[in-house]
């Protein structure tokens, strides 16, 4: 199922996403460059089952490489240190990042051939949209 996400997907559009940093801590100067920043998602695997997704920017890389259901330590595009899962759940590819206390999940989908995720931190979401390349 991870397959349908296989790729390398263009940001289109990106709404609410500087009321999701700010829920999660992002100060003002890294939120303004996050706002404008308009990233490519590469989403691979191996013959494993080693998943990575890439997040590709002119302002910053990251990588995470992770087996599904497994946790791991990530950094963030923001610097948080955090203990991640990614599963899929109902079709949908969930990372679930936990940091001081603190929880926020990474929901992403395809909609019409299109990958959807959904960030969500407490009651605030952000929605970004992607096409394939």
């Amino acid at each position: 199922m991870v397959e349908q996400f296989v790729g390398t997907w263009k940001m289109v559009s990106s709404d609410n996403f500087d009321e999701y940093m700010k829920a999660l801590g992002v100060g003002f100067a890294t939120r303004q460059v996050g706002n404008r920043t308009k990233p490519s998602l590469i989403v691979s695997i191996d013959d494993q089952g080693l998943v990575s997704m890439k997040s590709q920017s002119t302002f910053k890389t990251t990588e995470i490489k992770f087996k599904l259901n497994e946790q791991f330590e990530e950094t963030t595009a923001d610097d948080r240190k955090t203990s991640t899962v990614v599963s899929l759940d109902n079709g949908k590819l969930v990372q679930k990042q936990k940091w001081d206390g603190k929880e926020t999940t990474i929901e992403r989908e395809m909609a019409d051939g299109k990958l959807v995720a959904k960030c969500k931190m407490g009651d605030v979401v952000a929605v970004r949209t992607y096409v394939k390349e």
